[in-house]
């Protein structure tokens, strides 16, 4: 028979069934934990693989992606490039076509301003031409101003002497105006002009305001300088201007004389008293002068003795044989003494009436204006083969001047002065010369009068040895003989050991 188990083994066997139902309990728990890590890793594994699977589909796709990518870019590449490639195509046509373009109208500009060129030197050329011919035109004019006068004047005869009738002198002097007016002289070449008649005389008393130098063209002609593409002009000499002034202003008075007498009838006037005159500015002053270039009292019968159509006729010789008195130097406002001072103001002259009727056309040296007296002194040097120019002006009516003379041998310079007197020179005026030579260093010197010198001036002289005496008889020959001119002084009384005729 059993042995009966005693508690303490009953309750150590109960422990010891409850430890291994324990055991077992944690074993089973173990188990399942380990059938879950289990299941778990097989999860993970699952997972790991279909990531993996996926992470392959997913890098299959990213290549099969990057893959077409890849191919579009290429073709959008090729497009682009295939793209560029005509853009550039029809960029460079484009270019083509606008350089084309360019050159076309660069050659059309090209052409048109060749035109425009071609066009614009026809008009400078026209325009040249006709400056030149009409400058020429006016030369033609100004030198026939004596040859294209007015030939039907003796019309006028009947009409003068009505107006004598019946208004008097005053309806001749008008006459004569409205025929000098109204004459067709070349554009300004009589500016104005007045007349005064004097029955009693038979004379007309004409004074003529004449044109300035700037009358005469200062142009010869024009020409196109082609590669400036302007027109330049050649400018006349300087020379040849004066001497067309010179000759246009006795032409004038020749005209003038030739209207006056050929407008009256030779029964009423047998004398024209002509002077002219130029209204200008001095160019040393400003002020306004008036000189008179030209002053002559013609007879008719030897007026009429001059060939004015003749194309050799020299007007200056033609005035000098009237007698006048003419500036030669008019171009530079040099003014010679009137002949005769006319008032038109009152249409009579300022000597009175009887004494124009007797009037010696001589002019007188002694009334000569000292500027005037002036000109002469040097006129005459330069006629005897000086060069001359004036050095200043002096305020006792005498001159100071320098001349020279050439010769092979040198040149010899000369001091020159000049007084204008009644009475005889005084010696300190000849001493006062060689203060003159010495300023001008000046290896000779001229003292000119027109009255004499006395003993102790004529010693003085001859002691310095290199000064000459020129009297007023000497002057009076000289003058004649080098200017064909026959002057009057007016002296008081004839010098001793001088004849009438040496100052007559």
């Amino acid at each position: 028979m059993a042995r009966r188990k005693s508690v303490m083994q009953v309750l150590a066997e109960a422990y010891k069934a409850k430890q291994q139902a324990k055991a077992a309990e944690v074993k089973r728990a173990q188990q399942k934990e380990q059938a879950a890590a289990k299941a778990a890793e097989e999860r993970r594994r699952r997972q790991k693989r279909e990531a993996a699977k996926a992470e392959a589909e997913r890098a299959r796709l990213v290549a099969a992606g990057q893959m077409h990518l890849e191919r579009e870019q290429a073709a959008q590449a090729r497009e682009v490039a295939r793209i560029e490639r005509e853009l550039a195509k029809r960029q460079a046509e484009r270019q083509r076509a606008a350089e084309q373009r360019e050159r076309e109208q660069a050659r059309v500009e090209k052409e048109r301003q060749k035109q425009a060129r071609e066009t614009r030197l026809l008009e400078l050329k026209a325009d040249a031409e006709k400056g030149t011919r009409q400058a020429q035109e006016r030369m033609a004019e100004l030198q026939a101003v004596l040859t294209d006068r007015p030939r039907k004047l003796k019309s006028w005869h009947p009409y003068v002497e009505q107006a004598l009738a019946k208004q008097g002198p005053q309806g001749v002097a008008d006459a004569v105006e409205e025929v000098l007016r109204g004459s067709c002289v070349p554009k300004g070449c009589r500016v104005d002009a007045g007349a005064a008649y004097i029955p009693e005389a038979q004379q007309l008393l004409i004074e003529v305001e004449l044109p300035q130098l700037e009358v005469v063209p200062a142009v010869v002609a024009y020409r196109v300088v082609t590669q400036r593409t302007e027109i330049v002009t050649q400018p006349r000499k300087e020379a040849e201007t004066k001497m067309v002034y010179r000759t246009l202003v006795a032409r004038l008075a020749l005209r003038t004389l030739d209207e006056a007498f050929s407008t009256t009838p030779p029964d009423l006037v047998t004398t024209v008293v002509f002077n002219g005159h130029v209204s200008a500015k001095d160019r040393a002053t400003g002020r306004p002068v008036r000189p008179c270039l030209v002053s002559v009292v013609a007879q008719r019968e030897q007026f009429d003795e001059l060939v004015l159509d003749e194309p050799e006729l020299d007007a200056q010789e033609s005035l000098k044989y009237l007698g006048a008195v003419i500036s030669r130097h008019p171009h530079d406002l040099e003014a010679v003494p009137p002949v005769v001072e006319i008032d038109l103001s009152r249409y009579r002259i300022t000597a009175d009436v009887g004494a124009v009727a007797g009037l010696d056309s001589r002019p007188d040296l002694l009334q000569m204006d000292p500027y005037a007296f002036e000109r002469l002194v040097r006129e005459l040097f330069e006629a005897m083969g000086f060069e001359t120019w004036r050095t200043q002006g002096s305020r006792d009516d005498g001159v100071d001047a320098v001349a020279i003379q050439r010769d092979p041998v040198g040149t010899t310079v000369f001091a020159i002065q000049a007084k204008r007197s009644k009475n005889a020179v005084p010696v300190e005026t000849v001493r006062a010369l060689a203060g003159v030579m010495h300023d001008k260093a000046a290896s000779r010197g001229v003292l000119v009068t027109t009255s004499w010198f006395g003993k102790a001036s004529a010693d003085f002289a001859h002691r310095n040895g290199r000064m000459q005496l020129i009297n007023g008889r000497n002057l009076k020959a000289l003058l004649k003989e080098h200017l064909n001119m026959d002057v009057l002084i007016g002296l008081p009384k004839t010098p001793p050991g001088w004849l009438p005729s040496d100052i007559q």
